[in-house]
């Protein structure tokens, strides 16, 4: 009956992250979509320099917390009060230290209009701190359902008031209120989603005894920022505005994409693998099936992206971003792969291992670092290869760490992950030739798409693939 119970949790959970990310990521390509036509690559060049700082600030005042809460077996509510404070008092001075920091950050990207920019966009750093722990306690406890409604009640009203100010001409501030709104709505609104509030009782030795496992994760999370973020601020300092504001554009579209799988596994894995904890065997079950279901999702979404780049660029956001599409297409690469590094790595924290997390993403930046800037002098397109070439490599040894943990041998993941790569790239490869003649291009987008989802789901039917049919009867109540 556990089983079953966990098993249902699992799949619900699941269903529902995947309605969380589906839908928010659809809301996000409307606005996107609005957004692109009214404002310039400038405009999202001079944001995407910014980005750095906002998300590592934001690792900073969340500092592996909610991964170390999530672990704990029964948190109390002295625990979430001592890191709501923690997290608020680290988010104000965050937030003060990048205020007077934001002259050099101008001077370093050479462009004087990123002091105020920068000063009104890191108000989201305390903002963001306010709904640390409300997201930590949704998280521990698997409420996903109203989380979803939340946060598209939040995009919806954010993207409106964006769109209503890049269509009146205010450029680049109609980014900044988007995140602003976004963020305060979403902090504030979770507090009514959760039973906990919290209490001018401050007691921080909580935070003492979850540090020593939270700081590898916040440390972590800091790398991964800047593993994530790294090539805007090289760009950003060596090209000009228009430039970068296409790489952040095609990276947006590549996030979007590749989050929506490995922020529906996110919602659910470390919660599922840490109610596991003393049984190895079912671990590997799962963690095998969350792979199946990551590899049967990504292979064919982002390998889609990259075969529809340029037509869904042209016809959705203008020519304006066609410089753009080069781009995209090469970071599908790496947006294939990243998604199952999510399973991988919630495997690894879940045995309490966030040291092995940490210093594996440490080695990574490092090695990603030195490859960008081996290729610097090659132009942009080839430093965007390198670095997704590198990152869909690294997966390997993201196996070979859970391997050491559960046995999960490198040809049982190669058996769960190649077959559905293979046949995404036969689907894309057939929609590309069928789809060759077409000269207009929205004609070519509609057949590359419809003949890439007919032959994949032909190829997985064929090969009598259990998860898809395994995701059909779930989502027709069928037992």
């Amino acid at each position: 009956m556990a089983t079953k119970t966990l098993k249902e949790k699992t799949a619900s959970g699941l269903f529902w992250a995947a309605m969380n990310n589906g839908s928010m990521q659809i809301l996000n390509a409307v606005i996107g979509i609005f957004l692109a036509r009214l404002l310039l690559p400038s405009d999202y060049g001079l944001i995407g320099m910014l980005t750095i700082f906002s998300a590592i600030a934001s690792s900073l005042q969340e500092s592996g917390f909610t991964s170390a809460l999530t672990n704990m077996e029964r948190p109390t509510s002295n625990d979430f009060n001592a890191v709501f404070w923690f997290s608020n008092i680290v988010g104000i001075l965050s937030y003060i230290v990048l205020f007077f920091c934001a002259p050099l950050i101008a001077q370093y990207f050479r462009h004087p209009e990123l002091i105020m920019l920068s000063r009104v966009l890191f108000l989201c750093i305390p903002l963001s701190a306010v709904g640390t722990v409300p997201q930590a306690y949704l998280y521990k406890y698997m409420i996903i359902k109203p989380t979803t409604l939340l946060r598209i009640v939040s995009l919806i009203i954010a993207g409106a008031v964006s769109v209503l100010m890049a269509f009146h001409g205010m450029a680049y501030w109609s980014l900044v209120a988007m995140q602003l709104i976004y963020v305060g709505m979403q902090s504030i609104g979770k507090f009514f989603l959760i039973t906990w509030k919290p209490s001018l009782h401050i007691d921080f030795a909580p935070i003492r005894k979850m540090f020593g496992f939270s700081s590898k994760i916040l440390v972590t999370n800091i790398i991964s920022q800047i593993s994530q973020n790294i090539l805007t601020v090289i760009f950003g300092r060596i090209f000009p505005t228009k430039t970068v504001g296409n790489f952040t554009q095609a990276w947006k579209w590549n996030s979007m994409a590749s989050n929506f799988i490995s922020g529906m596994m996110a919602q659910v894995a470390q919660p599922v693998f840490a109610s596991l904890q003393a049984e190895g065997d079912r671990q590997l079950k799962v963690l095998r099936k969350m792979v199946r279901f990551t590899s049967f999702l990504t292979f064919p979404a982002m390998l889609g992206l990259a075969l529809v780049s340029k037509e869904f660029i042209v016809v959705l956001l203008s020519e304006k971003w066609l410089a753009s599409v080069p781009i995209l297409q090469i970071l599908c690469i790496s947006g294939a792969f990243l998604p199952l590094y999510q399973s991988l790595q919630n495997l690894i924290v879940s045995h309490g291992r966030s040291d092995l997390f940490m210093w594996t993403n440490i080695v990574q930046i490092l090695l990603q670092i030195g490859t960008i800037l081996l290729f610097a002098h090659y132009g942009i397109l080839v430093m965007v290869a390198a670095y997704s070439a590198f990152t869909a490599l690294w997966t390997l040894i993201w196996h070979k760490l859970t391997q050491n943990l559960l046995d999960y041998k490198l040809l049982d993941f190669l058996k769960d992950t190649l077959p559905f790569l293979f046949a995404a790239l036969a689907a894309i490869a057939i929609a590309y030739v069928v789809a060759m003649p077409v000269e207009s291009l929205l004609l070519s987008l509609i057949i590359k798409i419809l003949v890439a989802i007919v032959i994949y789901v032909t190829i997985m039917k064929l090969a009598k693939a259990k998860i898809m049919d395994e995701c059909i009867k779930y989502l027709l109540h069928k037992k």
